[in-house]
């Protein structure tokens, strides 16, 4: 098993969906996947420094850190490009210290 850190950028513009269901769905994927949730961290919503679509401005940021076998994260990424609301994802091997703040 690897450590994995995801960044997913969320845009929840026009749903009715809140935060904290979309990131309990992610968490189901991540599992459903074969993944072992460690921390998720859900940072505030920002705008973006450069525009490339008018229609979003800016997105919610959350961090997921995760044990899972590897090569998982190319089917990952194909999974959560067809999640509405994923608007962004990013997939890293997580260093092997997890800070506090992270295990809250």
């Amino acid at each position: 098993m690897k450590k994995y850190e995801g960044l997913f950028i969320l845009n929840l513009a026009g749903k009715d969906e809140g935060l904290n269901d979309v990131v309990e769905r992610l968490r189901a994927d991540l599992i459903a996947a074969g993944g072992k949730v460690e921390a998720v961290q859900k940072l505030d919503k920002k705008p973006f420094v450069r525009v490339t679509d008018k229609k979003v401005t800016g997105g919610h940021y959350v961090n997921v850190i995760f044990d899972a076998k590897p090569g998982i994260v190319e089917a990952l990424n194909a999974k959560f490009k067809l999640v509405e609301e994923v608007y962004r994802v990013l997939f890293s091997e997580a260093a092997s210290w997890v800070p506090d703040a992270l295990t809250r």
